[in-house]
């Protein structure tokens, strides 16, 4: 293949995958329009609803137990922290997330779970929603439709 002809399939391709995003259901329409982009309540405990988490003694993925948002307050309490950014429940997903992914691996104890919230929430140079977008491109990468309208 020509380098030009390379170039204009890598154009068309990108292009289709933009055409993908054209039309947005009218309940995420919705969703998006009360909620911006992050998460309510019923969106976080349904993306909470499934993660797994993996256990190296069974060899195996499991759900895991979500913590609710007064124990992710709590949690933020007892450790001194306080967020500056954070909107509606998107806190209360990454602490959850933390857990499913990274808790007695990389993060040690809940001190650090709170640090990790802290962190990734108060994220100076991130924008404002990318913690849900993160979420809507990890839905599409694993092609896991999301039910907008249960959210609203």
């Amino acid at each position: 293949m020509h380098r030009h002809a390379e170039s204009v399939a890598v154009l068309l391709n990108f292009y289709t995958m933009l055409q993908e995003y054209d039309i947005i259901p009218k309940e995420m329409r919705a969703y998006l329009r009360n909620n911006g982009r992050h998460f309510n309540k019923k969106a976080c405990e349904w993306a909470v609803k499934n993660m797994r988490k993996w256990n190296s003694d069974t060899n195996s993925s499991e759900k895991i137990e979500m913590k609710s948002k007064d124990e992710i307050d709590e949690l933020l309490k007892t450790h001194g922290i306080t967020l500056n950014k954070n909107k509606g429940y998107d806190y209360v997903y990454v602490a959850n997330m933390c857990y499913a992914d990274f808790y007695k691996s990389s993060i040690e104890d809940d001190k650090h779970v709170a640090m990790f919230v802290k962190d990734m929430v108060d994220d100076y140079d991130q924008p404002s929603g990318f913690i849900f977008n993160r979420w809507i491109a990890d839905m599409d990468g694993s092609e896991t439709p999301i039910e907008w309208e249960d959210f609203l």
